[in-house]
């Protein structure tokens, strides 16, 4: 079929398989390019099929030449209907690495669920034995409990404040105010339990009751601080409630593996497109100026930059320090969060509109990076072309 991209809001309804393709190959490259990390060497990643996941099994896979094997809930090809990219980006992640001699294994499932877990623990025996390294990088809207039976809904809210302020429709550039009414005690609570850092625990615990922990396991999963212009419906709306709780989560997680050397780490990130951060009011506009601020600076980074920075110059480096703020965290926002960079994105928000939003932000490259998460914009794939929606997934198990 021919594939075009279909929109829906924030959502696009169709992923182009060999764009999608060719986003992994151009990330495999970029690691390779880099260089090696002396790395983990068998490694799970719960939520590896885009975004921050996708670049962490990567950037394990090729720069420390890692087995690894990939969690996540995606939607398979149909005749006539394309699957979701995140489906095309574990086939051609999984088809890469089999060429390349590396072992990847996938599981496509409910990551909430114990039954995904004992599968997985299933595979680590009798394919790994252990595992030294598990990225934690879940983003789902939406939680089915394995004990209560609860199903909690997340939610993108302030905390006490009805909270206004700019945003952007990324499609067509306009800038309008927005009016975000205050989170209710159950939209606080019902965040907490699909964002917060219940499930990472229950991961850890699970794995651990296993024996498949190696010792001096490292387990790290993702946050955002960002500035004071998105606080109010980030870091101090539900969100952000939830991910200080996975930041506390941390604390127990290290000290639960304490006997085995094992530590947990929060690593914040820098703001950049993703699915995810597509749906939250507010957030592209100020990634649209935050791209013009970082390219003029020259400090622009993708997922896998970052992910590559992290693990190269953070977590494995020469000196085998991990280095970390006054709240334990590991912070790969570092260079969005310098005060030069802040200030200027500040000043272009006073002043950003309609009228003038071509020149006070980079709508354009939020634009490219939004489509190439569903594989389209790639100078090299011809869209016009017939391609076989029927992507089968190697190591599927």
């Amino acid at each position: 079929m021919i594939v075009k991209q279909t929109m829906r809001g924030f959502l696009s309804l169709t992923a182009h398989p060999t764009g999608c393709e060719q986003n992994v190959l151009n990330q495999i490259e970029y690691v390779k390019a880099k260089g090696k990390v002396s790395g983990p060497k068998k490694v799970l990643v719960i939520g590896a099929s885009t975004g921050f996941g996708l670049a962490s099994r990567i950037t394990a896979a090729y720069a420390s030449d890692a087995a690894t094997i990939g969690v996540f809930f995606e939607k398979e090809p149909q005749a006539g209907k394309t699957a979701s990219a995140g489906w095309y980006n574990s086939a051609a992640f999984s088809k890469a690495a089999k060429s390349d001699g590396l072992y990847a294994k996938n599981l496509n499932g409910d990551a909430f669920s114990d039954e995904i877990k004992q599968k997985t623990i299933a595979l680590i025996k009798a394919d790994l034995g252990q595992v030294d390294m598990i990225v934690y990088s879940l983003a789902s809207p939406v939680r089915m409990h394995p004990v209560t039976g609860v199903l909690h809904r997340s939610t993108l809210k302030p905390i006490g404040i009805v909270y206004s302020n700019k945003t952007v429709d990324f499609h067509t550039g306009k800038v309008s105010e927005i009016n975000i009414e205050a989170a209710t005690n159950e939209d606080i609570a019902n965040t907490e339990a699909v964002m917060g850092g219940e499930d990472w625990e229950m991961w850890i615990d699970a794995l651990n009751a296993a024996g498949v922990l190696a010792d001096n396991l490292i387990t790290l999963a993702y946050s955002y601080t960002g500035p004071s212009i998105t606080e109010p419906i980030y870091r101090k709306g539900t969100i952000g409630r939830a991910k200080g709780h996975l930041e506390k989560t941390a604390y127990k997680i290290t000290e639960k593996l304490s006997a085995k050397g094992g530590k947990a780490y929060v690593s914040v990130n820098k703001a950049l497109v993703t699915q995810a951060s597509a749906a939250i009011p507010v957030i592209p506009l100020y990634i649209s100026i935050l791209f013009k601020v970082m390219k003029e600076k020259g400090l622009h980074e993708g997922c896998i930059e970052q992910i590559q920075r992290l693990f190269a110059e953070k977590l494995y480096n020469s000196q085998h320090i991990v280095p970390l703020d006054e709240a334990g965290r590991i912070r790969i926002d570092d260079w969005e969060m310098r005060p030069d960079v802040q200030e200027e994105v500040s000043q272009l928000w006073e002043n950003v509109s309609t009228e003038n939003i071509s020149k006070t932000a980079d709508l354009k490259t939020y634009s490219k990076e939004f489509k190439k998460l569903f594989g389209f914009g790639f100078q090299n794939v011809d869209y016009h072309a017939d391609v076989n929606e029927m992507v089968e997934m190697e190591g599927l198990k």
